[in-house]
């Protein structure tokens, strides 16, 4: 999760460079599709490797992930011009982080069950953990050793902490190799709470990323010294850290879709009432916080749902189509 989310909790920062920087020449808009596009292939990408995982477990698609994504950035760290950073980090390592998230939702996600938020809390905490260090390293480094040394060694860094994660991971339950079926790819749909949950999270994460690829963008435009400008993300990242954890210990004993809907009318509120609103340091300090706490809260909790109402033999399907 540092290596992936983590990467992802921190866009803002290569947002930033390449507006300013090689692809000054394109809007923001246009330089966002990197990104985002990265980002969705990361959640999407579920899809395809959810059966997969459910068919011949995490190992492959760990070892073959780590490739793609070390490979995405080392390339990443050789681009000049859009559609190579798009190809590189957007595709290649958009699919790897894909392949790399996904094996690891579902094998804890087969591990645990009275207290699945807990543990989908502490394992996705690690994204947070990258999300405060990662930001402070590329905009202490970039200016130093430039661009693609940094992204080197963000991939030389991944690689080895990744060995570990296809040396270690493995799930409860032993796969069992089966043909592709659309019956059962998509039976969860006809299941009205899973449904319901997909349709649910599908409409919040639409909107939940915006303040981690704009929130350093528009604190600058609206005044903030640029030293501080560049600790909103890890401060938004470090609060998640809480956020991950202590949700998920009171939604196994509250209930986690109670914890959930409170979490997710918070991240509403607060967006709405200081950040669309806010105009000084404090203002957006202030949101950075409580923003972290209930984003990363809603992402610690969403797994454990769809394992709530799911058969943990199709987890890998159930939580890829989520």
């Amino acid at each position: 999760m540092f290596c992936t989310f983590g990467l992802l909790n921190c866009v803002g920062v290569f947002e930033e460079y390449y507006v300013r920087g090689p692809l000054a020449a394109f809007g923001l808009s246009t330089v966002s599709w990197i990104t985002s596009t990265q980002l969705w292939l990361m959640i999407f990408g579920g899809v395809v490797f959810g059966p997969v995982f459910d068919t011949y477990g995490p190992r492959w698609l760990l070892i073959l992930g780590t490739l793609s994504y070390v490979f995405g950035l080392m390339m990443t760290s050789l681009s000049s011009a859009y559609y190579q950073f798009f190809l590189s980090q957007s595709i290649v390592a958009g699919a790897g982080s894909s392949a790399i998230f996904n094996s690891l939702v579902s094998s804890v996600a087969t591990w645990f069950s009275r207290r699945r938020a807990a543990a989908f809390g502490i394992m996705i905490s690690g994204a947070s953990v990258g999300g405060v260090v990662l930001p402070i390293m590329l905009t202490q480094m970039i200016p130093t050793v430039g661009f693609p040394w940094t992204i080197r060694v963000l991939g030389f860094l991944f690689l080895v902490l990744l060995a570990v994660t296809c040396a270690t991971v493995r799930p409860r339950i032993p796969p069992q190799p089966r043909p592709f079926a659309w019956a059962t790819f998509l039976a969860g749909f006809t299941d009205a709470p899973f449904a319901l949950t997909v349709t649910a999270s599908f409409l919040f994460v639409w909107g939940l990323f915006l303040p981690f690829t704009y929130i350093a963008l528009q604190a600058q435009q609206r005044g903030m010294d640029i030293t501080l400008t560049n600790y909103l993300l890890p401060i938004i990242n470090a609060v998640s850290i809480v956020g991950r954890i202590l949700p998920g210990i009171v939604a196994d004993r509250l209930g986690r879709f109670n914890v959930m809907i409170f979490i997710t009318a918070l991240c509403a509120l607060i967006v709405l009432a200081l950040w669309i609103p806010g105009r000084s340091n404090t203002a957006l300090i202030i949101f950075a916080m409580v923003f972290g706490f209930s984003s990363g809260s809603f992402i610690s909790l969403g797994p454990s749902l769809v394992a709530q109402i799911s058969d943990i033999r199709q987890i890998g399907v159930r939580t890829g189509n989520a």
